[in-house]
């Protein structure tokens, strides 16, 4: 492959996306649902234009554009964030994640799928979609305590997520040692990734944001990822939870910031639009035929984990029945998180890789298209729109 050819198709992609961008904003289907469907189309399975290896670079661009995720979504654990949170945030996401977790392995598990598959899809179930529910909630004029609760929850819904996976992950790596072993291996790859989040966050809180007085360059920005990103496929611990970490840091300790994380936000963009399209078009149609069955059952299963996890941490952290019912409906859009978290899994477990993928992309458009609805209905269902719906 020459130089030029990827230059061009790269090209090509970005400039795509941008007609994409206008075709959402007309048809108001999710981008990233766009995305995705245009990756199939041209890729292998598809019309086959795509002049490139899609697996291939498919890994370089989602280590980039995941590491930058995982850097945004550490820049909203803030404590002052944190401290506005109530109980009832931390009583529903907690009961989210748990039931979501036990509800979709358990299930999957009960209906004959391998103990590994089961984990890994119960993982990425738990990954949610913060910038579809805020646009929905920025649609609605939606006001009160669900909405409230709501908005707190997804911005720590994805830490959970990375998290659990994590342990998943390094439990079903180290699974052939020994249960014990096995999650020894997966507490430590998640300590091992804390601290190298934290050994590059401390130096960065203090010395970025210097050449330009309150907010850190560009090349600092970009620096700081691709730092991240490297060393944590160097000591093969996920750069999801080290991004994360070193976010959480920065965010908190860098006291002369004013917009710690607006470089990464300028450049994240374009990274996930090629991160997206090539995750489309390296899907294997052919697979994800036999996936559909198994990606129905994901959704019937997730959908349980997310009105149970919801109604049960509402009630425990004081929202009243009618909010309760309603939240774990607002809490189904789910985005690139949960594609990266199959990335991941995909690349440490080849015998799984392509059909997780098959069916993270099915779930993942179904979640996209259907769950933005979902939170708006829910919004208005529970009495806090100020817009027509």
């Amino acid at each position: 492959m020459t130089e030029s050819l990827l230059l061009i198709t790269f090209g090509v992609l970005l400039l795509a996306s941008l007609a994409l961008d206008a075709l959402g904003r007309l048809t108001r289907l999710p981008r990233i649902t766009l995305l995705v469907l245009f990756g199939l189309a041209i890729g292998p399975t598809g019309a086959d234009l795509l002049p490139i290896d899609a697996q291939r670079w498919q890994a370089l661009t989602a280590d980039l554009a995941l590491t930058m995720v995982a850097f945004l979504l550490g820049g909203e654990l803030s404590r002052k964030a944190l401290r506005a949170r109530s109980g009832a945030i931390l009583a529903v996401s907690l009961a989210v994640a748990g039931l979501s977790l036990a509800i979709i392995a358990g299930g999957l598990w009960l209906a004959g799928m391998p103990v590994a598959l089961a984990l890994l899809l119960g993982g990425i179930g738990l990954a949610t979609d913060p910038a579809a529910t805020h646009d929905v909630v920025r649609q609605t004029g939606a006001r009160g305590p669900m909405t409230q609760t709501l908005m707190g929850v997804v911005a720590i819904d994805d830490a959970w997520g990375v998290i659990v996976f994590s342990v998943l992950l390094g439990l079903l790596l180290g699974g052939a040692a020994g249960l014990g072993a096995g999650l020894a291996d997966g507490l430590a790859e998640v300590g091992l990734a804390l601290a190298l989040g934290l050994a590059l966050g401390l130096p960065a809180s203090y010395a970025t944001g210097r050449i330009r007085p309150g907010e850190p360059t560009l090349a600092e920005a970009l620096g700081l990822v691709l730092l991240c990103a490297g060393l944590s496929l160097w000591l093969g611990v996920s750069f999801l939870l080290a991004g994360m970490a070193a976010g959480a840091v920065i965010v908190n300790l860098a006291r002369h910031h004013s917009y710690a994380f607006h470089e990464i936000e300028h450049i994240s963009w374009p990274f996930l639009t090629l991160f997206f399209v090539l995750a489309g078009a390296a899907v294997d149609l052919r697979a994800a035929d036999a996936a559909l069955p198994l990606a129905a059952g994901v959704v019937v299963l997730r959908l349980a984990g997310r009105l149970a996890g919801g109604w049960i941490g509402g009630r425990l952290g004081g929202l009243s029945p009618r909010q309760a019912g309603w939240i774990g409906v607002a809490l189904t859009p789910q985005a690139g998180v949960a594609l990266g978290m199959a990335l991941v899994a995909s690349k440490a477990l080849p015998e799984l890789g392509q059909l997780l993928l098959s069916v993270t992309i099915t779930t993942t458009i179904v979640f996209e298209l259907v769950g933005p609805l979902l939170t708006r209905l829910a919004l208005a269902r529970a009495g806090e729109t100020r817009r027509p719906t």
